[in-house]
């Protein structure tokens, strides 16, 4: 069975920085577009950043921009997603996401119906 394990959340300061994990057991990250999600209480899931396949490509949500980057360590099979410069705006469960059905190579995708496999999330919490 895919699983998919978020790490990295937490109580941070305005202003701090946080590095959220996704570890993967059953499936090679690599070889799948990926990407991280967020929740806040009363608001739907949105993608904060999404990569290709082979991570030439990368999406970032317009209130991240230049704040977050996506990434993976293809030895640890893991997903990491830096998050600096921290508001409270940035409070949400965050996820992470893996597409298992076709795709390109050097496409992205950011919607949540496109993802096939999902992490638990894990709770990030700015405070102002």
């Amino acid at each position: 069975q895919v699983q998919l394990v978020e790490s990295g959340g937490g109580l941070v300061q305005a202003g701090g920085s946080l590095r959220l994990s996704c570890a993967a057991s059953r499936l090679i990250l690599s070889n799948y577009p990926m990407a991280w999600f967020r929740q806040a209480p009363g608001k739907e899931r949105d993608v904060v950043a999404a990569i290709s396949r082979n991570g030439g490509s990368t999406h970032y949500g317009d209130s991240v921009k230049g704040r977050f980057t996506i990434s993976r360590d293809n030895t640890k099979n893991t997903l990491y997603l830096q998050m600096d410069s921290l508001n409270s705006e940035d409070t949400a469960v965050y996820s992470c996401a893996a597409r298992g059905r076709g795709w390109s190579t050097n496409t992205y995708y950011t919607q949540t119906w496109d993802y096939d496999y999902w992490g638990q999330g894990t709770q990030v919490t700015v405070s102002s």
